[in-house]
């Protein structure tokens, strides 16, 4: 089969497409015909030895796949045909990937590959925040820094699926802020001087970002106010003085939702189930960005690199 593989740590450049043995099936396991698979930094950080799961090289990057079931184990719920989205242990830019039952989730037909293979990450991590970490109550105001990125459009429409009273995105772009609009932000506003822009209205600020944004958001929530912790695509890990948060009675939160979810057998399907109505519905839409074939996966992983990504970007197979 076709696979991209990463035989060095030289960056994006120095990936490779080529032909590998199928992987095989351990019992228990699904193995997956892929359409689709979704691209995120860990894979871009990976190709340069900087992410924490450091696989012995050569190796097929990848863990986010949309696709047709080929083989299941019996009492998966699972068979052969199925579509599903899945995310995978590595291995997902590849024309066959093997996945965890407990990590395989039945598509609904109106979903298409390139969208479901650009959910779970995004909108379980999202979930987590929002609904767990945040403690999200109807009609609050919730801020989301990178809001045209796949993360930010994701928090915009759970923030609005769950009942938000009004979802601001921040961009960097006025092109950008289209994307927010897109994806269902009731307001848009530029990073360059958000503060100001905003005020103290604000419950809850989702920041995949970090950087130098921090200070600034924290002061954009209202008394109670929750600060989620996603990332920092931004480079800089920030910090924080903590008399801000005692004086205004607000949080910070951090949000490790794949460390959360992975120990916990069924929290996956969970979030799943819980987020499939609004899925089913369309209020749940991955808004696919730029979308590359197999062999042009270095192109994806520089679109993401050069911060030129909008919505999820998504390699075909």
């Amino acid at each position: 089969m076709r696979a991209i593989q990463i035989t060095s740590l030289d960056g994006p450049e120095a990936i490779e497409l080529l032909d590998i043995p199928e992987p095989e099936t351990p019992e228990g396991q699904v193995q997956i015909e892929v359409k689709a698979a979704g691209v995120a930094f860990p894979e871009l950080l990976q190709t340069r030895g900087l992410y924490q799961i450091k696989p012995e090289t050569p190796f097929t990057p990848g863990s986010e796949v949309a696709g047709v079931v080929v083989t299941a184990p019996e009492g998966s719920g699972l068979a052969p045909g199925d579509r599903v989205a899945a995310l995978t242990a590595g291995g997902g830019f590849a024309e066959r990937a093997v996945s965890d039952p407990d990590r395989t989730f039945r598509l609904p037909d109106n979903v298409s590959f390139e969208e479901g293979a650009s959910y779970m990450f995004n909108y379980g991590t999202v979930h987590f925040a929002l609904v767990v970490r945040g403690r999200m109550k109807e009609g609050e105001t919730v801020l989301v820094h990178g809001a045209a990125g796949g993360v930010g459009t994701a928090a915009i429409q759970v923030a609005k699926a769950y009942g938000a009273g009004k979802v601001i995105g921040v961009v960097s772009t006025e092109a950008k802020g289209e994307v927010a609009r897109a994806a269902g932000a009731d307001e848009v506003v530029l990073a360059d001087g958000f503060k100001d822009a905003v005020g103290r209205t604000v419950d809850i600020v989702v920041d995949p970002v970090g950087g130098d944004r921090f200070t600034d958001s924290l002061r954009t929530l209202r008394e109670e106010g929750r600060m989620l912790v996603i990332g920092f695509t931004a480079g800089e890990i920030p910090t924080v003085k903590v008399n801000r948060l005692l004086l205004n009675n607000i949080e910070v939160v951090g949000v490790g939702w794949g460390a959360y979810a992975m120990s916990r057998p069924g929290y996956l399907h969970w979030q799943w189930d819980d987020m499939l109505p609004h899925l089913a519905s369309g209020a749940l839409k991955p808004p696919v960005g730029q979308t590359f074939p197999l062999e042009k996966a270095t192109d994806a992983l520089l679109c993401l690199e050069g911060r030129a990504a909008t919505g999820k970007v998504v390699l075909t197979v």
